[in-house]
């Protein structure tokens, strides 16, 4: 009983003891044991945390990051809305005139797309308000006379040129936890050209956030699939360089047992010593160019080939996985490269996805622009209603095609002797868009002329 227990207690003192030890080891070799088969950031070549910076370059010099953006914020903004004082339909009003001039003469849908597209790009992106009451861009904004003139420009800013400079940490202020100073940059981002050097304090008053939930804390629209972007790049770079090495590879010298390095130097018009050297030369010079010659004595120049795995395997796992991060059907995504059009069910399925994005992300971005007009007095109050056309409304073609198959089901069922009219006319009119006939219109010139009452030649 007592050599169990002594066994026992010797078996616990050794597990005591690796555990130690792992744990001493682990200590010094952080990340390389226990969760090593887990850190696939560290495993892959992934980072940790993604910047702005990162996402940014990704953006400029991906070709796939730049289309999911650009494609989405095209698709979003395919037209322009209107901005109207009330939902119902009527004609123009002097002030829906008034604003739709204005908004033309200052691009600002198009500046708002802008700030849209930047904003998919980061984390938020930022709507800074230029306007005419004579007061710096640091200073809160009161009132602002003169109307529409009241605006004078609108700045869309990149996350990386707007950043909060300070926080309102009053627990008892109505904006606890929000900014209370943002910092512009405008060189921060891009190339530092002429003309690019404004950099001031902004006032919250004078900057609308666009984001996914209004605030500096959203996520860019590519920051989950930016480790499939990364995996895309090493296999197209690697599949480049690995067929620019095959095709122009560098040589393996083979010197023959009976050569005789005097002689090879005196061939190459160098010492003995520097024979070494001398090939180090003459391959350079050989790689730099097709038509290059190599000069060879006692000794053979082989290459070792690399077969080539071909990667559009590897490839179409992480294209299909950064198309889903973004929401986006793959033949949207990459065209029609491969010689195929995106299916109606895609094409669908996009944009209902764009019209989502429409709905949560930007009608509430721009309504704030709007109130914040109507609150420093540049709009009037009114209940604002912005008109913007349905993404999801089917095309003439298909409007055109679903007529005709109302009035085919109109034939069929007047076949049946029955006489009944599934779809009346309006009906079929409206499927493309069309207003209802009016009595005057509804009728041929011929068809009145049947209605007449025969003449039987009385006065």
């Amino acid at each position: 009983m007592t050599d169990q227990k002594d066994r026992s207690a010797i078996v616990n003192a050794l597990a005591a003891m690796m555990n130690a030890t792992s744990r001493r080891v682990s200590a010094l070799f952080p990340g390389y044991f226990d969760e090593a088969k887990h850190n696939h950031y560290r495993d892959f070549g992934w980072p940790q945390n993604v910047t702005f910076s990162q996402i940014y370059a990704m953006y400029c010099r991906n070709g796939l990051a730049r289309a999911a953006v650009k494609k989405t914020a095209r698709k979003v903004w395919q037209d322009h809305p209107f901005l109207m004082e009330r939902e119902e339909a009527h004609d123009e009003t002097p002030v829906e005139a008034d604003i739709r001039q204005r908004f033309a003469d200052l691009r600002i849908w198009q500046r708002l797309a802008e700030a849209d597209r930047r904003s998919m790009v980061g984390a938020y992106a930022g709507v800074i308000l230029r306007l005419a009451d004579d007061r710096r861009f640091a200073e809160p904004v009161d009132s602002v006379r003169g109307g529409l003139d009241g605006l004078v420009e609108i700045i869309p800013a990149w996350e990386g040129q707007l950043r909060v400079s300070t926080w309102d940490d009053d627990e008892m202020s109505e904006t606890y936890g929000q900014p209370t100073m943002f910092q512009f940059n405008e060189a921060q981002v891009g190339n530092n050209a002429q003309g690019r050097n404004r950099a001031f304090e902004v006032h919250p008053d004078r900057v609308i956030v666009w984001s996914e939930d209004g605030t500096v804390h959203g996520r860019s629209m590519l920051e989950p699939g930016f480790n499939d972007l990364l995996t895309l790049e090493k296999i197209t770079g690697a599949g480049g360089e690995g067929f620019w090495k095959n095709a122009k590879s560098s040589p393996v010298f083979e010197i023959d047992k009976e050569a005789q390095l005097s002689q090879m130097a005196q061939a190459m018009g160098v010492e003995a010593s520097e024979i070494a050297d001398a090939l180090n030369t003459q391959t350079e010079n050989w790689q730099k160019g097709f038509d290059q010659s190599l000069m060879l004595q006692g000794m053979k120049a082989t290459t070792l080939g690399v077969t080539l795995p071909i990667p559009e395997h590897f490839r179409a796992g992480a294209l299909e996985n950064f198309a889903a991060s973004v929401e986006m059907p793959k033949k949207i995504l990459t065209g029609m490269q491969t010689g195929e059009r995106a299916s109606t069910e895609d094409a669908s399925e996009w944009a209902q996805t764009c019209m989502g994005i429409r709905s949560d992300r930007v009608i509430p971005a721009i309504m704030e622009f709007v109130n914040r007009l109507e609150r420093f007095g540049i709009l009037p109050e009114r209940d604002w209603f912005l008109s913007w056309a349905d993404l999801t409304e089917a095309g003439i073609g298909e409007k055109i095609d679903r007529a005709d198959k109302m009035a085919s089901i109109n034939e069929r069922a007047s076949r049946t002797g029955l006489g009944e009219v599934v779809f009346t006319s309006d009906e079929i009119r409206e499927t493309v868009g069309k207003e209802p006939l009016s009595e005057s219109d509804a009728f041929t010139d011929d068809d009145e002329a049947d209605m007449e009452p025969p003449n039987d030649g009385e006065e």
